[in-house]
């Protein structure tokens, strides 16, 4: 009886330190206007995509300088570590090939007036998250809140 209280302890230390990490993968934002996303970690590898500014991706591994990394379409490549930053952003997630536009809310609802709208792929900084929406800057200087349905980087 005593070696299986013990097994279960165990096994439930082991899933309360490893489901944490694995359900909180680290985000980063570029930091440039072109950086280049590579097939493989280091510059004698193709560049795939060039990204821009603020563009945030997932990490997921690190050799060297360099880190592997993915975006809101689950493509996948190294960026050099240098180009990265903490500085949280989103990107538009939806409507894809359409010519349609996500609203941006005065404040966190539906109820809240329109201040301005955006397409897919389209980012943002992150300021804050209140009750499923986040608010966002964007470059032009446009501030509101986004359903956090919507945008990808958390």
């Amino acid at each position: 009886m005593l070696s299986k209280i013990k097994t279960i302890l165990c096994t439930t230390i082991i899933l309360l330190l490893v489901i944490p990490a694995i359900s909180f993968a680290e985000m980063k934002s570029t930091s440039g206007e072109k950086v280049s996303l590579r097939t493989g970690p280091g510059e004698q590898y193709s560049v795939k995509w060039e990204l821009g500014n603020g563009f945030p991706v997932r990490i997921l591994s690190k050799k060297g300088k360099w880190t592997k990394v993915q975006d809101f379409e689950n493509d996948k490549g190294w960026v050099n570590a240098s180009m990265l930053n903490n500085e949280p952003h989103v990107i538009v997630k939806v409507n894809k090939g359409k010519n349609k536009k996500i609203n941006i809310r005065s404040g966190p609802g539906t109820k809240y007036s329109v201040v301005g709208k955006a397409y897919y792929g389209v980012v943002f900084e992150k300021k804050e998250q209140k009750k499923g929406w986040v608010k966002v800057k964007h470059e032009s200087g446009l501030e509101g809140w986004i359903e956090k349905t919507l945008v990808w980087g958390f």
